[in-house]
């Protein structure tokens, strides 16, 4: 065996608790067996060496409370140990808390700071909750903000509060409220964009959304909050929530976000970075959701200083 393998274990038995009632089968094994590629985990449920209450099942099998998964042994390739969060940033995570209970906790993300590890970055913001709170069995992201968009973040402490919570999202009875500041002078009358979004990957890797009839159906809102020389604060509320939906729609509309540097102007980036922006002007402000408790739950992230402080220096 060579010395990059762990020695497979013998075959083990898992009985499923009510935290991963309703979750397909080949996703339980692939979050058990990390490491493992997802054509072996098929490979294994497919031969019927996985088996539910001993019988064979199909990879879409929903597992039940109570159910136990023979799991058989996998060789697992080492992986390197994950990489700890530093003390500073445990701290602003649990300072950045605006709401817990023992169902789902919303957090104020800070920009910079990416929801998930992957693509180049080692650490995000799930993975140093999880080494933060070690004890708690389940942490997942109920949805997600780009790297660099601060503001309002739901994490599930339970799998059937994240099912509840991503079933609300679909329904569209979450309300997500953002402000933004747009280069230019937003359009009057222009409240609603109703713009179809495909997402598609350039050669070189890079993720791009662009305007396109064949994509999905995406509708933003838009309300003026304040007018300013060559540029607009506004208040957004998503009505669905594609990748990179409020950019796009904002950059289909002539007035792309301030400091977007994906979507954005160039020229005008450059000139508001003189003001001191040092990233893209987007932030997750408000959101208003049923707790799968049953409460009504509200929440507001205070718009950072580093972002209304460029406000003070725009000329109206």
């Amino acid at each position: 065996m060579s010395n990059n393998q762990v020695k497979p274990p013998s075959v083990y038995f898992v009985e499923v608790t009510s935290d991963y009632a309703g979750q397909r089968v080949d996703n339980f094994l692939l979050a058990r067996l990390k490491g493992v590629p997802k054509s072996r985990i098929y490979r294994i449920i497919r031969k019927g060496e996985v088996r539910v209450n001993r019988s064979r099942v199909k990879p879409e099998y929903k597992l039940v409370e109570g159910d136990q998964v023979r799991i058989p042994p996998v060789r697992v390739a080492e992986r390197e140990a994950p990489i700890a969060p530093g003390q500073k940033l445990q701290e602003l995570l649990e300072d950045s808390i605006i709401y817990e209970d023992g169902l789902l906790l919303v957090i104020n993300k800070p920009s910079g700071l990416a929801v998930h590890g992957g693509s180049g970055v080692s650490l995000g913001l799930i993975e140093a909750f999880r080494a933060t709170r070690p004890k708690q069995p389940f942490l997942e992201l109920v949805h997600r903000l780009d790297r660099e968009t601060s503001g309002c973040l739901i994490i599930a402490k339970k799998r059937s509060a994240l099912r509840f919570l991503q079933d609300e999202m679909r329904a569209r009875r979450v309300v997500k409220v953002y402000q933004a500041l747009t280069s230019g002078r937003w359009p009057r009358g222009m409240k609603r964009i109703d713009m179809p979004l495909l997402k598609s990957e350039l050669k070189s890797g890079e993720r791009i959304v662009r305007v396109n009839p064949e994509g999905k159906r995406s509708v933003t809102h838009f309300s003026v909050l304040q007018r300013f020389n060559n540029a607009t604060l506004v208040e957004v509320t998503l009505e669905t929530g594609r990748t990179h939906q409020i950019r796009v729609h904002a950059q289909y509309a002539g007035c792309p976000l301030a400091g977007d540097e994906k979507y954005g102007d160039d020229q005008y980036n450059r000139n508001v970075k003189t003001l001191g922006l040092k990233r893209m002007f987007l932030h997750a402000l408000k959101l208003q959701f049923n707790s799968p408790g049953g409460e009504k739950i509200r929440v507001e992230a205070p718009i950072p200083k580093e972002l209304s402080q460029i406000l003070t220096k725009l000329e109206s």
